[in-house]
């Protein structure tokens, strides 16, 4: 597999791996269950920051969720790469505040 740094190397080699493993037909680019496996990702990435694993174990499985991000763009149809710099400008433009002693940047809401 050739390596690159641009975006649609990475998405055309994710849709290869969907295509060898038939994903379409046989249930792996069902939303739900794409949810689950991110969701499990998120768990491992998790258990290499609370475990003090190594940078190539928390890389590993940063990958693993990126791949699920791409491949679930591709199963529902939507352009991630647009997605992802609309999405830059509006984080872009928000103010950001200390919330527990650490940094967010949020639509912040304030309750009057």
């Amino acid at each position: 597999m050739q390596e690159s740094d641009s975006y649609q190397a990475m998405l055309e080699a994710v849709q290869a791996f969907h295509d060898k493993h038939d994903f379409r037909n046989t249930g792996g680019e069902e939303l739900a269950y794409r949810i689950a496996l991110m969701a499990e990702e998120l768990g491992e990435i998790s258990s290499c920051v609370t475990k003090g694993k190594s940078k190539e174990n928390l890389a590993e499985e940063v990958a693993d969720l990126m791949i699920l991000l791409m491949g679930t763009a591709i199963a529902a149809d939507f352009d991630l790469r647009n997605a992802f710099w609309k999405k830059m400008q509006i984080l872009m433009e928000r103010e950001s505040r200390m919330v527990n002693g650490r940094i967010r940047v949020s639509e912040f809401r304030d309750m009057e």
